[in-house]
């Protein structure tokens, strides 16, 4: 399985965490896995819920769900951010 190493802004938090990601799983998938961890290493400043998301941190635009992370040419060195 491929991966790609990309880095996840928590504003809450104010912090960021280096991540491999798998290429060909859904960006549901990211949302959930990312957000249950974060809630654990932000040490509850950051709480995750149905309404996190993921964003795109040049653009700030919130990524499809339904797409995958290849889909969405999430690649190596992507800065993305959790809200």
């Amino acid at each position: 399985m491929d991966k790609v190493l990309v880095e996840i802004f928590v504003p809450v938090a104010n912090t960021s965490f280096d991540v491999f990601i798998p290429q060909t799983s859904k960006m549901s998938e990211i949302v959930q896995l990312v957000s249950g961890t974060f809630t654990e290493l932000s040490g509850g400043k950051f709480k995750a819920n149905a309404e996190s998301v993921l964003c795109d941190a040049k653009t700030g635009d919130i990524f499809n769900i339904n797409l995958s992370v290849y889909e969405l040419g999430i690649h190596n060195g992507s800065k993305l951010i959790l809200i």
